[in-house]
């Protein structure tokens, strides 16, 4: 039997999230970038470039995936056990490599590249093992570190990702009041945890009717589980009194939005209240700095002094927010667009960020917990728009 070590299988129909003109307008932009940085070829390696450019969002398991952008060519490359489902979900032509011979993966590229071009990668995801493949098999004249230009590229969204990061956000506050409903004494986090994934499961499934559902989810803390924002589920029991962190996070076609609230269980202690305004005051101050023509740095000098004032800056436990778009747990970060002190880079029109200050008030202290209020906001023109809904404070989040 003669078995390939690669080859095309096509089946069924293209299905995206996005229209054709949305990816040949990325592409467009991405070639223009190429060739200024002399990149005669891009070999993308991570989820969240092959999303962005192709719409297509795989799943690993163990096996490397790629996309080969040229002048001409807009190429997934994908594993046999995927079959055409990558097809369908890719703009442009997909390869099926074979596990039948090792390294097929980059004889699939191969085949697209030719040898001795000046190859994009991206330095941030390429791990030294697959260097070293691509220097052996592709032999490139000289290698372009493109992981920069394209996280800039992503930071500006179109109208049609303005569009869906809406949809998601409208989506999270479904899920927001769904957990809310859920809280009550002797109820667990998983029990919470899980109302408010299947409200917004089924909110995308009747929003979107084409798309693949997955990666939704909620992190649910209560009491102590609050001091981290990214604490996992447990099966704690609320008790009254507690403090509680919503955490929802709709993923669509790969896009992230997350609604992120402060609740306690049937009464706020008055530290407890006095910790929770203050964030809530930083929070609305927060978002009143962002607009066009501010650093990331600037906006968290400022809240900074804010909390500085209150004797609170030292509860302080991250940056006060970052940036959205293809995004997730497991992929993906525009890092270059956070709001730490350490981010130059000047807020405008087009760009989605959060603002999400918290404060970790250490056990045996009063007010013990983790306070986080959390607002998505899209910089316009002239300000900022809010698209999250669901609303924060006391007077809304003290439950039961």
């Amino acid at each position: 039997m003669d078995r390939p070590e690669f080859y095309r299988f096509h089946q069924g129909e293209k299905t995206l999230p996005f229209a054709l003109q949305e990816y040949e307008a990325r592409l467009s932009k991405l070639r223009a970038d190429m060739r200024a940085a002399g990149a005669d070829a891009c070999v993308f390696t991570s989820m969240h470039n092959i999303a962005y450019y192709s719409g297509f969002l795989y799943c690993a398991f163990g096996r490397p995936y790629a996309l080969v952008v040229t002048d001409q060519d807009c190429v997934t490359m994908s594993a046999g056990i995927d079959a055409a489902q990558p097809w369908r979900r890719s703009f442009g032509d997909n390869i099926t490599y074979t596990d039948w011979k090792r390294n097929n993966y980059w004889r699939a590229i191969l085949s697209v590249t030719g040898t001795g071009k000046a190859i994009g990668y991206e330095a941030d995801h390429l791990t030294l093992a697959q260097h070293t493949l691509l220097e052996d098999f592709l032999s490139p004249k000289a290698l372009v570190d493109v992981a920069p230009m394209t996280m800039r590229q992503r930071m500006h969204k179109s109208a049609a990702e303005l569009s869906l990061i809406r949809s998601c956000a409208q989506v999270a506050d479904v899920g927001g009041y769904a957990i809310k409903d859920a809280v009550k004494v002797g109820v667990r986090e998983i029990d919470v945890a899980m109302a408010g994934r299947d409200a917004m499961e089924l909110e995308i499934a009747k929003r979107f009717p084409d798309a693949e559902y997955r990666d939704t989810w909620v992190w649910f803390q209560s009491g102590i589980n609050t001091d981290g924002a990214h604490n996992p589920v447990t099966s704690r029991a609320l008790q009254s009194g507690d403090i509680l962190s919503l955490n929802a996070f709709p993923m669509i076609s790969g896009y992230y939005t997350a609604l992120e609230r402060t609740l306690f269980v049937d009464t706020v202690d008055p530290a407890s209240l006095a910790v929770w305004q203050a964030n809530v005051a930083a929070h609305e101050y927060g978002m009143s700095l962002l607009k066009p023509g501010v650093s990331c740095a600037q906006v968290t000098g400022q809240i900074n002094a804010f909390l500085e004032e209150r004797n609170l800056l030292q509860y302080r436990t991250f940056g006060y927010g970052h940036s959205f778009g293809i995004l997730s747990h497991y992929y993906g970060r525009e890092a270059g667009l956070e709001l730490r002190e350490d981010i130059d880079t000047v807020l405008e029109a087009g760009m989605v960020i959060s603002m999400e200050p918290m404060l970790t008030i250490p056990e045996g202290t009063a007010g013990a917990g983790g306070y986080r209020e959390h607002d998505i906001l899209i910089i316009t023109e002239d300000g900022n728009e809010n698209i999250t809904g669901y609303p924060y404070g006391p007077e809304f989040n003290t439950v039961g």
